[in-house]
């Protein structure tokens, strides 16, 4: 039972880090994690719920990693919100760990986007064309999408869906 020995060691690195981490269904894993823009980079100030899924070969394994709420950027899926990343996709090692995600892995990706790799076109393009527009338009999604209000708003969304899960599940 290593790999599961794995993930509760990973989760509880993630719990002990700043990062705001909510399990789901007290599922190790599965969990939210609000995720913040890096400052100097038109994402500062934006707060992203990131859906973290490990399977069950993790570490062998990469982790399934998505944003929930939109965010204007070549390498993230505007619709679904999954993240076209080397390092998660193709080089992904056991080395690696959530924390490394979130404090490296993640920032890099916001800080230096990949239009080459595109999984949102339209980004790419903007940011190769008319890289004023696209940081304008990045700024524009953190706004309207990426408060820390709509994060915790849709966290707090969850919540009650689990609560009125449990109740049904009590009748």
């Amino acid at each position: 039972s290593s790999p599961k020995r794995r993930i509760e060691t990973d989760v509880m690195k993630m719990l002990m880090t700043d990062f705001d981490v909510k399990l789901v269904n007290d599922n190790m894993q599965e969990f939210h994690v609000l995720f913040h823009g890096p400052e100097e980079t038109p994402f500062a100030g934006g707060v992203w719920r990131i859906h973290v899924e490990l399977p069950d070969q993790y570490p062998y394994k990469s982790p399934s990693i998505g944003f929930m709420n939109k965010i204007f950027h070549p390498n993230i899926d505007e619709l679904s919100g999954s993240v076209c990343l080397d390092v998660i996709n193709q080089t992904w090692s056991p080395m690696y760990d959530m924390v490394n995600i979130f404090e490296t892995f993640l920032p890099q990706l916001l800080r230096y986007p990949n239009p080459a790799d595109p999984l949102n076109g339209e980004a790419a393009a903007l940011l190769l064309r008319e890289p004023k527009t696209y940081e304008h338009k990045v700024r524009d999604y953190v706004k309207r999408f990426a408060t820390k209000e709509l994060a915790e708003a849709a966290a707090a969304e969850d919540e009650e869906e689990e609560e009125e899960e449990e109740e049904e599940d009590d009748d």
